[in-house]
């Protein structure tokens, strides 16, 4: 009979700077993992994008890492897994025409061209629309007069992008779908009130060509042959293995940090960084700068987000001999309170969440300064949560109650130093569980465990079940 321990399950998350894979058991323990690292790039008129052919290449070069280590860690080469996940930064533009062809540069969250239709469709919706998000995005193709338009045969994003490349499947997990257009906590697809406004304004129905909604653990699709020649071309793993719903990096980091139930918050830190907050009871949807999503079993979460995280203080480390671990331990043991004098920023994209519109990166000191590198790195460190502090005071004043919150992404892995920074910024406690470093990654496994769960007739609900992989 085979047990928790027997099962095999791969998740894949593509972040801002990562594209990572990890391969766990059903208790939840890391057999194996591998990364690829990309980077996004700016374009003209405040777009960023990544190359979809580094995505597909990337991809591939983060499984066979992967694989490679399981094989170094266990003997032989894996040819299937229980159940495979998919997961990517959320929200962007990607479109492509009926013959599969990308229509546009893939813009990424951290794109801020749209923020004339974002506003438009914030009115319209009677509801806060980033401008990050898809369906703004989209109209904002509109109002710029985008011949491209009228040929969208599917806009996804990039985990529903890459989740159609390996199953052929055209769907989105909850969470990834409620970052591309608001949802219907009722019939739980895309709010059919909201679709008709913007049809009337637009004349496009988005139900045409977006992405089919799924919740956590429905039936995905399976690995296709070409699917799996795409993920693996040694050869070696077989098509028919089932996958999950493809998700966002917000759910697969409420998922990793185990923070699904009411009450519950959680930070991710990467390349940008936001808080997110299951809500306990409803708030006012048209909060500046509160978003809104769901958890993959569709709970309401309300979110803030930060378009910078590590980007800066990665360079500050760079110059500083690139040994994170040692330069952050330093930070804490050896800066001074006020971080000697030294301030410092790390927009280097612009930072919506509190007005600035272009990047502006600084390091700056008193004239009396201790200038030392724990200073500067300490300082760094600040600056990574001083923007998110912001949004979470804007949570707390619409009433948002946190009873927990847990940081997790790869700043967490030095014990203790990234942990107290965010405590003292939001002056609450911080939890670090010991996957924090595994991130969105691990999360998507976890994701892809339930998939299978339900597969084989179980009926637990999803937050319990995360808490059986957990322990």
């Amino acid at each position: 009979m085979m047990t928790k321990n027997d099962s095999r399950f791969l998740g894949i998350e593509l972040g801002s700077t990562r594209i990572k894979a990890v391969v766990i058991d059903g208790s939840g323990t890391v057999l194996a993992s591998g990364a690829f690292v990309w980077e996004n790039k700016p374009l003209a008129d405040d777009v960023w994008s990544y190359d979809l052919a580094a995505a597909r290449s990337g991809l591939a070069a983060a499984y066979a890492a992967c694989a490679d280590d399981y094989v170094a860690r266990h003997g032989a080469r894996p040819s299937r897994f229980d159940a495979i996940g998919i997961s990517a930064m959320m929200h962007g533009y990607l479109v492509f025409d009926g013959d599969g062809r990308q229509l546009a540069p893939f813009r990424t969250w951290r794109s801020t061209n749209a923020a004339k239709a974002g506003a438009a469709l914030s009115s319209l919706f009677g509801i806060h629309l980033p401008n990050r998000w898809p369906v703004a995005q989209l109209y904002q193709s509109v109002l710029d007069g985008e011949e491209h338009v009228r040929r969208i045969a599917f806009q996804t994003t990039l985990a529903g992008y890459i989740h159609f490349l390996l199953t052929g499947r055209k769907v989105l997990g909850f969470n990834d779908a409620s970052g591309m257009f608001p949802l219907d906590a009722n019939t739980r697809t895309y709010d059919a009130r909201l679709v008709e406004l913007f049809r009337e304004k637009t004349g496009l129905d988005v139900t045409a060509f977006f992405p089919e909604v799924l919740p956590a653990g429905a039936d995905a699709g399976c690995l296709t042959e070409a699917g799996a020649r795409f993920l693996d071309p040694s050869g070696t793993l077989e098509p028919g293995i089932p996958l999950c719903p493809p998700e966002g990096d917000v759910g697969t980091g409420l998922v990793a940090t185990g923070t699904v139930r009411p009450g519950m918050g959680s930070a991710s830190v990467g390349t940008s960084v936001f808080a997110t907050v299951v809500l306990d009871r409803p708030i006012a949807k048209t909060a500046p700068h509160i978003d809104f999503s769901s958890t993959p079993d569709g709970k309401d979460v309300a979110m803030v987000h930060s378009n910078n995280g590590c980007g800066e203080l990665d360079k500050w480390v760079a110059l500083f001999g690139g040994n994170y671990g040692a330069l952050l331990k330093e930070a804490m043991e050896k800066s001074d309170p006020d971080c000697g004098g030294v301030y410092a920023t790390n927009w280097i994209a612009a930072e919506p969440l509190i007005g600035v519109d272009a990047p502006d990166p600084y390091l700056s000191h008193t004239p009396d300064a201790h200038l030392t590198r724990a200073n500067i790195i300490r300082a760094q460190l600040n600056a990574v949560f001083a923007t998110l502090a912001k949004g979470v005071e804007m949570l707390a004043a619409q009433g948002v109650r946190m009873t927990r919150f847990i940081g997790h992404g790869g700043l967490f892995k030095t014990p203790g130093v990234a942990q107290k920074v965010l405590a003292d910024a939001i002056g609450i406690p911080v939890d670090c569980p010991v996957t924090a470093g595994e991130g969105g990654a691990w999360g998507i496994a976890v994701l892809a465990a339930y998939r299978a769960h339900v597969l084989a007739g179980g009926i637990m609900p999803l937050v319990d079940f995360i808490e059986t992989v957990r322990h």
